[in-house]
């Protein structure tokens, strides 16, 4: 496919999000910014949050992971069902009668200043890492097929992305975001249902044969049962559940759109429908991937492969086969759901990040000092900081070893949600006092601990090898650390109690 095809294509797709942020981004204040003026609707929200959820990560790298997990990450998104039914009927009520903007306040009301600030890093260290992998990835296949034929440098080709979403949600924030994503996530879906329908056309295969030559082929499996494995179904159900939880009800970026609807009834719909479209759109992306493996070995086409290793690169299988076999139809159908899958999981990350660091680090609601064009202010410097910061941390992603980028995501969330997960629980389940000067070290070493066991946990659990459920041993040490530096609470009422 022509490069010059795909800049035109992205270039409309731009253009179109831009007059989407001008009609929603006017008059926009700080309360617009942060909440959307808590006018949001819910099922704008619902399916807005499909294509944050998934990002360009699950776009390029899930399909090509089933050659070797083939549908075990089914059993992840299963879980997810279990993780969203607990945020609907336990943190989101909690978050509404708190009358919160940034969720992180709960931990101040809490346990005080140091457990607020050390949840809020955690989130900006993990929300930005993440966000800089997802847009790694996808920066990476526009770099191979567009950009390397213009001579452009990588760090420019970043550069404009970082800048494109920063312009459209500069002034608007969770405002625009909320119409911007429900139109990202649209395209995405259109642009995994085209990219089947353009596989099946090539392969002449009807609906129903291709689902049959699926269930035949060695990649349909869901359901695993060997417990040493990482793909064990009850540790992937549970690291569903825990992953759901913290990657979306402990997290600033997911529950902002959620806390900018009018009432909490509204954002719990909004989070019931998300979490069962959700099932239904991981199924069509693992679908996709066997289909993808099985038109590779129908027409002999040799997949991208690491020259050391022989091994398939799984996140350049999609884009190979989309961008080189599959006609431009399909090639542009695919640049159409990576771009609204980038952007819709990168755009606001940038406002969330600065949500949390205004109203955690800085406390511009709080402070009395701070008038509203001087937080206007003070919001804009560091939006613009944290595009720069995303950069940076994107362009160090090339030092990093070239795996499976889903993977290494959910890895980093492990070690980075433990002492979130461990905060909130015992915020939620006990009545005890902490000593706040202690939540940051705590954390610390719940971390190094959890580092240490999966190390040696083959060794010392008879060759068990831990996968994404980390999250709860690193939540435990946390919540045990919690414990220890802990007394029995004086005081009649605590903020958890307001969850009765």
């Amino acid at each position: 496919m022509s490069p010059a095809v795909i800049i035109i294509s992205i270039l409309c797709y731009f253009s179109l999000l831009l007059f989407i942020a001008a009609i929603t981004s006017r008059n926009a204040g700080n309360e617009a910014y942060f909440l959307g003026n808590k006018k949001s609707p819910w099922y704008a929200v619902a399916f807005g949050m499909i294509g944050d959820s998934l990002s360009g990560v699950t776009f390029i790298s899930l399909p090509g992971t089933v050659e070797k997990a083939q549908f075990s990450y089914m059993q992840l998104v299963l879980g997810y069902l279990l993780g969203y039914f607990f945020i609907a009927r336990v943190l989101l009520p909690l978050y509404y009668r708190l009358n919160l903007t940034s969720i992180y306040g709960y931990l101040l009301s809490r346990f005080g200043r140091n457990a607020q600030i050390t949840g809020s890093f955690y989130f900006l260290i993990s929300r930005l890492i993440g966000a800089a992998l997802r847009l790694y990835l996808a920066a990476a296949v526009l770099q191979l097929f567009v950009f390397d034929h213009y001579g452009v440098p990588f760090s420019l080709t970043v550069a404009i992305i970082i800048t494109l979403m920063m312009i459209y949600t500069y002034r608007g924030g969770i405002k625009t975001l909320v119409w911007t994503d429900t139109l990202q996530s649209g395209l995405l879906l259109l642009g995994v249902i085209l990219s089947i329908t353009a596989i099946l056309s090539q392969l002449h295969w009807g609906f129903e044969e291709a689902v049959a030559k699926i269930s035949d082929s060695d990649f349909s499996k869901i359901f695993f049962w060997e417990w040493k494995e990482k793909s064990f179904f009850p540790k992937q159900f549970l690291s569903g559940a825990l992953i759901a939880i913290v990657m979306t009800g402990l997290d600033q970026n997911m529950m902002q759109k959620s806390l900018s609807c009018p009432k909490v009834g509204d954002a719990q719909k909004n989070l019931y429908w998300f979490s069962v479209i959700l099932v239904f759109v991981n199924l069509l992306f693992v679908a996709l991937g066997a289909l993808l493996y099985l038109y590779a070995s129908q027409t002999g086409t040799v997949l991208p492969a690491d020259p050391v290793s022989g091994q398939t690169i799984t996140d350049q299988v999609f884009p190979f086969l989309a961008l080189n076999n599959l006609g431009t139809f399909a090639a542009v159908v695919f640049i159409v759901g990576l771009t609204a899958a980038t952007f819709s999981s990168a755009d606001s990350v940038l406002t969330t990040l600065t949500t949390s660091f205004c109203l955690d680090f800085l406390q511009i609601d709080q402070n009395k000092k701070y008038t509203e064009t001087r937080k206007k202010n003070v919001r804009h410097i560091v939006h613009i900081s944290f595009a720069a910061l995303l950069l940076l941390t994107i362009l160090a992603s090339e030092l990093l070893p070239k795996t499976a980028v889903l993977d290494l995501i959910f890895t980093t969330a492990a070690y980075t949600y433990g002492p979130l997960l461990g905060l909130f629980a015992f915020g939620l389940f006990t009545k005890r006092t902490v000593i706040d000067a202690a939540v940051p070290g705590i954390s610390i070493a719940a971390i190094l601990l959890t580092v240490l066991l999966n190390l040696y946990s083959e060794t010392w659990f008879g060759g068990y090898k831990f996968g994404y459920e980390l999250l709860l041993p690193n939540g435990l040490f946390t919540f045990t650390g919690l414990w220890i530096a802990s007394h029995k609470s004086t005081k009649k009422t605590t903020p958890q109690d307001i969850l009765v």
